[in-house]
Parts: C-alpha cells; sequence; structure tokens
C-alpha cells in the first residue's frame, strides 16, 4: 500500500509518496500557504492527483489540537484557518480519497518510539522544532494525546524570560526555529530573517550567529530539564529541519550538563540522567509517524 504523506508546517508543507515500509517514491516541498483554507486545500489536492493512481489515501501531520478520530483540528497551531475545521472531511470530499490527521509533534514521537530513538523507552519526549515547537510524549510506555488533545504542546509553555531585551515569554517562541532566527535578526541588526540553512551556513565565521546559538541551546537544556523533573523522562529526542545539524545537539547536550552542574539540586538529588538525541527518522519522522497513524485508523 502507499499513501501521499504530508508533512504540514508554519513555512512549508513537505509531501511524498510513501509505502509501508516507508520508502519513498517522491518527495519535495512547497511553501505552506499563509491565507487560506482553500489555498491550502489546492496545494494539498495538486500533489496528491499527480499520484491518485498508486496512492491509496492521504496521511497527514500538522501543527494543532487534532481530534484523530473525527479529523477536526480543536485548536492551537500556526494555521489559523484550520482551527475549528473538520479539515479532514474537507480534504476528503476535495480529493476524493480517505484522509488521516495527526498531530505533528505526536506523529514525531510515535515514529521514534516504534522504531526509531525512543525504542524500548518507557517515559519519553520528541522535542521538534520549527515555526513554533511541537511535542509529542510517550508516558508508561504509551503516548499520551490528553483530553482536549493538548497534551505534549510545549509550545504554550510560559518561560517567563526575556531573550536579548526582547519579550519572548513560550517556549514556542523561544525554543523554535523561527525563534532562533528572530533572536539573530534582533542581534545582528538586520531587518530581513534569513532561513535555518544559512543561519548554519554562517554559523563558523559569525560570532553574532555563534553567540545566539549558545544563547538558543542553553533555552532549550533548561526547558528539557524542567521537562525531565516534570515526567522522568529517560530520552528528548530532537526533530525538525535544524536537529540536522550536529552542533546544534551537542550544544544543547553541553549546556544540560552544565545546568545540572550548577544546579543546588544536586546535593540533595540525583543527577537527571537524561539522553538528548536527534530524531533517528530525522525530517520524515513526522510523515512515517502520520502514515503509521494511518494505519491504525
Amino acid at each position: 500500500m502507499k499513501l501521499m504523506v504530508y508533512d504540514v508546517g508554519g513555512t512549508e508543507i513537505k509531501y511524498a509518496l510513501m509505502d509501508e515500509q516507508f520508502n519513498i517514491y517522491d518527495k519535495g516541498y512547497v511553501p505552506t500557504p499563509k491565507d487560506s483554507f482553500e489555498e491550502f486545500a489546492a496545494v494539498i489536492s495538486e500533489k496528491y492527483l499527480a499520484h491518485k493512481d498508486e496512492a491509496e489515501g492521504i496521511a497527514m501531520s500538522l501543527p494543532g489540537f487534532i481530534d484523530v478520530e473525527n479529523g477536526v483540528v480543536r485548536g492551537g497551531g500556526a494555521l489559523l484557518y484550520n482551527i475549528g475545521q473538520p479539515v479532514g472531511k474537507m480534504l476528503e470530499e476535495r480529493c476524493g480519497c480517505k484522509v488521516v490527521l495527526e498531530n505533528d509533534g505526536k506523529a514525531a514521537a510515535a515514529a521514534e518510539f516504534y522504531s526509531g530513538v525512543l525504542k524500548g523507552c518507557q517515559n519519553a519526549a520528541v522535542f521538534v522544532m520549527g515555526t513554533a515547537v511541537g511535542g509529542g510524549l510517550i508516558i508508561n510506555g504509551q503516548p499520551v494525546r490528553g483530553r482536549h488533545f493538548t497534551a505534549g504542546e510545549f509550545s504554550f509553555i510560559n518561560t517567563d524570560s526575556e531573550l536579548f531585551n526582547e519579550p519572548m515569554h513560550y517556549m514556542g517562541t523561544q525554543c523554535s526555529t523561527q525563534g532562533l532566527l528572530i533572536m539573530y535578526m534582533i542581534e545582528s541588526g538586520s531587518k530581513e530573517m534569513i532561513d535555518g540553512r544559512e543561519f548554519f551556513a554562517r554559523l563558523e565565521n559569525d560570532e553574532v550567529a555563534q553567540k545566539v546559538l549558545d544563547k538558543f541551546a542553553e533555552n532549550v537544556a533548561k526547558q528539557c530539564y524542567n521537562l525531565y523533573w516534570l515526567l522522568d523522562l529517560e530520552k528528548i529526542a530532537i526533530g525538525g529541519g535544524i536537529s540536522r545539524q550536529p552542533i546544534l545537539i551537542e550544544k544543547i547536550k553541553e549546556k544540560y550538563a552544565q545546568i545540572n552542574k550548577e544546579s543546588p539540586l544536586t546535593k540533595y538529588l540525583p543527577t537527571s540522567y537524561l539522553e538528548i538525541v536527534a530524531c533517528e527518522h530525522g525530517n520524515d519522522a513526522n510523515m512515517i509517524g502520520a502514515f503509521m497513524n494511518y494505519l491504525k485508523q
């Protein structure tokens, strides 16, 4: 069986024709429409119709509080035009095939738990950096959704702090790829925001970029520390496009070790033995998890 699989983010939509062994036969990405569901649906249907003779249906991960059984985006997420909409049913009518939705962070967590770096864990999390921060939790060996489908929505955690004299009070702004790039724009005095690929290309020779990455890694490490003590996690897998940058993972691990060392609590409590790793499935984790969710539904 093959499906058209989509990983919808606030910046771009990744798509692929994929089979049950997660082999990919076509892959690409397009900018995410910003203005209306009609534009969004047009992009999805265009890519599906190009493969409709091969694909039995559509599996999709996307931001927001996703009611998986009913295919409804109940709230949250970067795409405001989807909120409160039966996106699954509307796309089914548009494309003429079965459509199954899944939250992006939960899709990544499922992929890593069943066939990636979180396999065998009892308590673990995925921390996906994109336009905001997607999250997925595995507690007692089971994926957690929550009554209102909000479990693992790290973006909404209030950090009550500022960065470089700018109010950025939520994990979704402090610990996302977009947050990293905004921080760099502020510190460099630029009027235009570069993308993640360009940021890491500049890193070797740009002291401002180095300073920003250092602070960003510290922010992420602090939240990993908080999540460890809150949920007794064994591992946190970092996902999103920038997770492919080895220096990012190493910086986060370095900052986490420093936080542990400096914490006065280590006099009374054991060191938090949290393993921080990159998602094994990398940028494909959301699509693989969406495919797995389609099979379950």
